[in-house]
């Protein structure tokens, strides 16, 4: 699996499996418009809330009276009905290329289609059981060593071993030109080292414990219950010994390239050899550490942990893994944990929806198999086939030169950066690519073997190619037309190569509607460009330079002025409390915040510069500027379960979205002038104490 340490995108929080609904949406083509003629949904409005008390409230809380959850999702947002019509049509394709797929097809139709088959033949995956793991769980069996088993966990690349090392390859942030091979810390199954060291998650540990018991048993694994007990012991240790998210989000500390020997010296009770042997990639002799400080202890964890403990643990993460695509008492126990213990579910979505997953992608997170083992870009080659028109493209690429050019204006008027750094700034600005709607370049699919019959060997060799592809090309020069996201994916990111993405999936209404007032799509679609741009000089961003280069090309007087005004913004989201007795932790959100103010800033420019010094008009009584902000609160509208929304505070850097809205607004001029906001309303910030960055 690539690991892209420098992804940095809009939604991609933790996400559970893709949600059943009453009856499928019917399929439509990208463009078609949702809430004509303006493009806002002007039901959606609580009139009984002032904006300036709580600006999420007034432009949703009709739609959230009305929305409710359904009970096999965590959440329900705007996002996610995108998802759903998303969904809808990848269904309608997958069905047509089943209809027509044979045993061992060869075209990429004919594979996309005989995969969708392997998942929905429910009976023979039923009577398979467990057998299409035995041969990973023989191999643990057979293990006599801690070598052995550190080569099985190299396997974690391409098959469903866990390992308590990640490795993938990307590009290297301090030679851009080339990839390089990173080694991070892993071996935890929950979202996140909290999950097993906070008391606010007691239940949860207790459910774990009894998740790998019932999977053990499942495998008939000797002693279940007490290796249950050993391997949660195991994991806590491993959670105790990691770096928190926060820690992780620092470039300069997480890139400490290494050789081989020099890595053995760092952490000399792990065999590194035999873990790099086991993801074929023993001729490397040099690797990127992580997290550093980490890998001594967890490779002392490693050597300390008996044998069969380790075993046990391999055999576990195995069976994890693989239990989306073995029988009903794997997947359902599986659910019952991720899904009904993490996320607060109800019921297993639909197996069509899982279906659609297993072959396409999707949202990993909370579901990290849902990122393994897919026909992801075959499916994204025929999904933008046929339901992305041409000229959306040219549309959305019109809107970012906008936004573009409002954030060179803006860089260019800052009064608090001096001109060295300036000049920098704008020329990273410059740089910026912008890739919509797919690749121009389709992967090459025609080695892969897939069976109509033989959904976990599917996966495994789906798995398999799409890591020889990252590993194949590991020696060559960068490839900067490359995608990190398929065109199927509800998102948008801005990545190591210096590129603005955006799918074809997102660019549908209401996040993008060409038909719709000016001022929603910029609201709503150009905030996310703006966010995407702002990435590239967030926390993070800021420490790469023009060329995508770990470098610090900040004069110490602006470095000082920017950390000084990124913590009045921090300060602000450090007191919100999205669940009682858990806050925004603004250390792990802090790029995202950034993203998100500087990204309706940009936006609200962008907008002004397009209406040419004519006024707004003002439709069914609303101004331009309100409807901008209507549309940016719209856009992240939505509603979450409390385990869901405790699992995103402690692990997802995206605060959580009523939080995205009210905590950035608030930090906006033109908002307050907009909606009249008055020093009595409980979101008012005194002018001299507001955010000021970009």
């Amino acid at each position: 699996m690539n690991v892209n340490l420098r992804t940095l995108c809009l939604l991609c929080a933790p996400l559970a499996l893709s949600a059943a609904i009453a009856a499928p949406l019917p399929p439509r083509l990208i463009g078609e418009p949702l809430y004509p003629p303006v493009g806002l949904d002007m039901t959606a409005v609580d009139a009984s809330t002032r904006p300036g008390d709580d600006f999420f409230q007034y432009a949703n809380g009709a739609w959230l009276a009305r929305t409710t959850i359904p009970t096999d999702k965590p959440f329900m947002t705007e996002a996610q009905g995108i998802r759903d019509r998303t969904e809808a049509q990848l269904r309608t394709l997958l069905e047509d290329a089943a209809a027509t797929a044979g045993h061992e097809p060869a075209s990429i139709e004919g594979k996309v289609g005989a995969f969708y088959k392997s998942y929905m033949d429910a009976p023979r995956i039923e009577v398979l059981g467990r057998a299409p793991i035995d041969h990973e769980l023989a191999a643990i069996r057979a293990s006599r060593n801690r070598t052995e088993l550190a080569a099985l966990m190299g396997h974690s690349v391409r098959s469903f071993e866990g390992s308590f090392f990640q490795v993938g390859i990307d590009v290297d942030i301090k030679d851009p030109e080339h990839y390089a091979v990173y080694l991070q810390q892993g071996g935890l199954t929950m979202p996140d080292r909290d999950y097993y060291l906070s008391p606010t998650f007691a239940r949860e540990k207790r459910e774990f414990r009894a998740y790998v018991e019932h999977l053990l048993a499942l495998d008939h694994w000797p002693s279940a219950k007490a290796r249950a007990a050993a391997i949660v012991a195991l994991e806590t240790r491993i959670a105790a010994a990691s770096w928190t998210k926060a820690e992780q989000r620092d470039l300069l500390k997480i890139y400490n390239p290494t050789s081989l020997k020099d890595l053995k010296a760092l952490a000399p009770r792990m065999p590194w050899p035999a873990l790099l042997r086991g993801a074929d990639l023993d001729t490397k002799t040099r690797v990127v550490v992580a997290e550093k400080t980490a890998f001594p202890k967890i490779a002392t964890i490693y050597a300390d942990t008996p044998v069969e403990t380790l075993k046990a643990w391999l055999a576990f993460t195995v069976t994890d893994s693989a239990a989306p695509y073995l029988s009903d008492a794997f997947a359902e126990a599986r659910f019952g944990f991720r899904g009904k213990i993490l996320l607060g579910l109800k019921d297993q979505p639909a197996r069509w929806r899982r279906g659609v997953k297993a072959v396409s992608g999707g949202d990993c997170g909370a579901d990290p198999a849902s990122c393994f083992g897919t026909l992801n870009w075959a499916v994204g080659e025929l999904y933008s086939a046929r339901y992305f028109p041409p000229e959306i493209k040219k549309s959305i690429t019109a809107l970012v030169g906008d936004v573009i050019a409002a954030y060179r204006h803006r860089i260019e008027g800052l009064d608090w950066m001096g001109e060295a750094t300036r000049a920098e700034a704008l020329r990273k600005l410059d740089t910026y690519v912008v890739k919509v709607g797919y690749p121009d370049h389709p992967r090459d699919y025609s080695s892969v073997a897939v069976l109509d019959d033989d959904l976990v060997g599917n996966v495994r060799r789906a798995a398999a190619a799409d890591w020889a592809f990252y590993r194949g090309r590991s020696n060559g020069p960068v490839d900067k037309t490359d995608w990190s996201m398929t065109p199927q994916t509800v998102d948008a990111y801005n990545g190591a190569l210096r590129d603005i993405v955006f799918p074809a999936a997102i660019l549908q209404a209401p996040y993008f509607d060409a038909a719709a007032d000016p001022a929603v799509n910029f609201g709503a679609c150009g905030t996310t460009i703006g966010h995407e741009l702002t990435h590239g000089f967030d926390d993070q961003g800021r420490t790469l330079d023009a060329n995508g280069a770990l470098r610090d090309w900040w004069t110490a007087a602006d470095d000082r002025e920017f950390k000084a005004r990124a913590a009045v913004l921090g300060a602000q989201f450090g007191t919100y409390e999205p669940v009682p007795g858990l806050h925004i932790n603004p250390d792990l959100t802090m790029g995202e915040n950034i993203a998100d103010f500087g990204g309706l800033m940009i936006a609200l420019d962008a907008y002004h510069a397009s209406l040419h010094g004519a006024p707004a008009p003002v439709i069914d009584g609303v101004s331009g500027d309100q409807r901008f902000f209507r549309a940016f609160a719209q856009a992240w509208r939505g509603k979450g379960r409390d385990d869901y929304i405790r699992q995103l505070t402690v692990s997802d850097p995206h605060s959580y979205r009523k939080f995205r809205v009210n905590g950035v607004v608030r930090n906006s001029d033109a908002w307050y002038e907009a909606f009249d906001v008055q020093p009595t309303d409980k979101l008012y910030v005194e002018p001299a104490k507001r955010a000021r960055i970009w």
